[in-house]
């Protein structure tokens, strides 16, 4: 009898625990008291339970703003864009913000595929921003750039400036100034046009009535007689000599000839002047420093294919076809350890 009634309530103690159900404390508090507990307060975000809110809620912000500007251009019949217009479009000018300054702004860390998934809609909307530009929509394309200030470096301007070729600078002479470098050798340039001498200028405006007569003259005084009385050819004037002013070409204040001893070097410093068809018509003073002769003749060039391109801009097309609007980046290859220089190795002997 005992051993029954042990077993039968040893089986309602358990069945009592297993349908037990654990309530915590501070659940209990409105029962005891009477009334139901107070209801929680709707997220502000529906992102608020994916753990990255600010990501998806700047990222939906985009996704709308990419929405909004693509029905926006639709209304306008810009899109969809023929493949030929959207081949002549300008390139994209745009540098957004690396990873991990993108993280910091919307406090929440990145993961790369994150990250380019929020790159693809800031190209996607700033490719729409190009196209209303282009299109003279100034008002749309302001709006949509105003949002992409916002994931934009601050020192944008700078980074899109590093590849473009600054302009050369002229002073109140005419005088300009370039730089040109090769190997170790840098080049400090200064070109400015030659002058006429005066002995040139009034040559020049005495012949000037000596032309003027000539060509006014009639065609029956061109026709001499000879001798036995028949009539010679037109008498041919003769044009008179073009003098060539001479160019003055002084590197660290010494001559050309002087400071350059090979002929190589002088003709690699000449070559801009005889491609642009210049010869003589400016005056050069450089001041170079480093490296060897071929180096410093390098760079010499380099300076003054720039002058010349700035002074006379018809002449650029010439001078870039030439390759010398653009610095050779040949360098000496460094010595290697274990090596007799940069790849000749020492001498193998086996025994």
């Amino acid at each position: 009898m005992n051993i029954a009634r042990h077993v039968a309530w040893s089986a309602v103690r358990s069945r009592a625990y297993a349908t037990a159900a654990y309530v915590p404390p501070a659940s209990l508090e409105g029962l005891q008291r009477g009334r139901a507990p107070p209801p929680k307060p709707k997220p502000e975000s529906p992102t608020f339970y994916t753990g990255r809110a600010n990501y998806y809620d700047q990222l939906l912000v985009l996704e709308n703003a990419t929405k909004h500007t693509r029905t926006a251009l639709q209304e306008l019949q810009l899109l969809p864009l023929p493949k030929f217009a959207r081949e002549n479009l300008p390139p994209l000018r745009a540098v957004w913000k690396n990873k991990v300054d993108l993280a910091e702004l919307m406090d929440a860390n990145l993961t790369t595929s994150r990250y380019r998934r929020f790159l693809a809609q800031l190209n996607q909307l700033n490719d729409y921003r190009r196209l209303a530009e282009v299109a003279g929509h100034i008002e749309l394309a302001q709006r949509v750039q105003r949002v992409l200030d916002i994931f934009e470096r601050d020192n944008k301007e700078a980074i899109l400036a590093r590849g473009k070729r600054k302009p050369v600078k002229f002073d109140e002479f005419g005088r300009s100034y370039t730089i040109g470098r090769r190997k170790e050798s840098t080049a400090r340039v200064w070109v400015i046009p030659t002058q006429p001498s005066p002995e040139d200028q009034l040559a020049s405006s005495s012949s000037a009535p000596l032309q003027a007569a000539a060509s006014s003259a009639p065609a029956a005084s061109t026709q001499a007689v000879g001798i036995s009385g028949f009539t010679e050819g037109p008498l041919s004037f003769a044009p008179a000599p073009v003098k060539v002013t001479t160019t003055n070409i002084l590197v660290n204040n010494i001559p050309l000839a002087e400071y350059f001893p090979h002929v190589s070097d002088r003709e690699r410093i000449v070559r801009p002047f005889r491609i642009a068809g210049l010869v003589g018509a400016f005056n050069v003073f450089a001041l170079v420093r480093g490296g060897g002769s071929t180096g410093q003749s390098g760079a010499l060039c380099l300076g003054i294919a720039k002058a010349l391109a700035a002074h006379v801009p018809d002449s650029e097309p010439l001078l870039r076809k030439a390759k010398l609007l653009k610095r050779d980046p040949r360098m000496v290859e460094r010595k290697k350890t274990g090596r007799a220089k940069a790849r000749k190795a020492y001498t193998w002997v086996k025994r």
